[in-house]
């Protein structure tokens, strides 16, 4: 690992106190970063994600992609996690703690909200992210780029009938400029540009993409840095001005995310996946789409209701704790047998 990547939880550390104290101190700043948006897509973040996602795109090896249906059950895992479990638990943990262990520190009303934030968010398995942690623990790019492809499609359909199903109501709204944009974002136009990048590359050899891809590497931690700055700014007045509610929706949130990641992870050597497949195929397990999330939080709800705090809260936690199952998914990777 380069020096980056080997103190990475240091720098998060650094940007998420620098993020929380620029957004306080120059929130003019923030508020012009958070003005370029459309459909509920910062433009500047989107950005900083496709740095991310780009070299990782690169090296995927397309010709081997025909391949990955030979070895269904890391698909299989991730779906099942993704739409039999997950929306489920999020449900079942929102329930418990705001109707029966935090009753009686927040109002019904808000606990509701609250609550419908949350599911939201198990309803909506990430895109974009995945990529990075993927990377991050050494994972098949070929294998992940299936994965999340699949996943996007399936949640075109199901996204608002588990969705209304989970919340009892059935008019429910589907942003579906929020969702087609943040997949050609995150996923269609950072394919493409690493397929043509790496058609032209391969002619010089399979050393000359490693090598691109490795002087690739500091632009995307910083990407990746900067994007905790940024999300951390923007949202510094919710973390100083309402911390107890934050911490209040914290507690479930991080329950499910460490507990979705142990059961696919459990599961995963169950079934004998290799390492490079089970990591990826659990972070998109436990990994949210937030920006689906918050854009139907905030159209269902309006901007400053409980639900949308609670999309606002998993972003704010799922960044630190998902580096923290990167960390756990490599000092285990002894646990799984090498890859075929």
């Amino acid at each position: 690992m380069g020096f980056f990547e080997r103190y990475l939880s240091v720098w998060v550390g650094l940007c998420i106190a620098l993020g929380v104290g620029f957004g306080y101190a120059v929130p003019q700043f923030f508020e012009s970063v958070a003005a370029l948006e459309y459909a509920h897509v910062n433009l500047v973040v989107a950005v900083l994600i496709w740095l991310m996602i780009y070299p990782m795109m690169v090296q995927i090896d397309f010709s081997s992609i025909k391949d990955v249906g030979k070895k269904p059950k890391g698909l299989v895992l991730t779906l099942a996690i993704n739409w039999l479990i997950k929306p489920f638990s999020m449900a079942i943990l929102g329930w418990l703690f705001f109707r029966v262990i935090f009753a009686d520190m927040v109002d019904p009303q808000t606990a509701t909200e609250y609550i419908a934030g949350m599911i939201l968010l198990g309803v909506a398995p990430c895109t974009a992210m995945v990529f990075v942690w993927s990377h991050l623990t050494k994972g098949d790019a070929n294998y992940t780029l299936v994965q999340v492809s699949i996943n996007d499609l399936i949640m075109v359909i199901a996204f608002a009938p588990l969705t209304a199903l989970l919340l009892g109501v059935t008019d429910i709204t589907v942003p579906w400029n929020t969702l087609l944009l943040s997949v050609a974002l995150y996923v269609v136009l950072p394919l493409i540009a690493g397929f043509l990048t790496r058609k032209r590359i391969e002619t010089k050899g399979p050393e000359a993409v490693t090598k691109l891809v490795n002087n690739f590497k500091p632009f995307s931690v910083c990407g990746l840095l900067l994007t905790i700055i940024i999300l951390f700014g923007l949202q510094a007045k919710t973390i100083l001005s309402q911390p107890q509610d934050i911490a209040l929706i914290a507690v479930p949130l991080l329950i499910q995310t460490y507990g979705i990641f142990a059961i696919a992870y459990f599961a995963a050597k169950k079934i004998k996946l290799p390492h490079n497949v089970a990591a990826p195929a659990c972070m998109i397990g436990t990994s949210n789409f937030f920006e689906l999330a918050v854009a139907v939080a905030i159209s269902m709800f309006g901007l400053h209701s409980g639900a949308a705090l609670a999309t606002v809260v998993g972003v704010l936690v799922e960044v630190p704790v998902m580096l923290s199952l990167v960390w756990f998914a490599n000092r285990t990777r002894h646990w799984f047998d090498n890859p075929s």
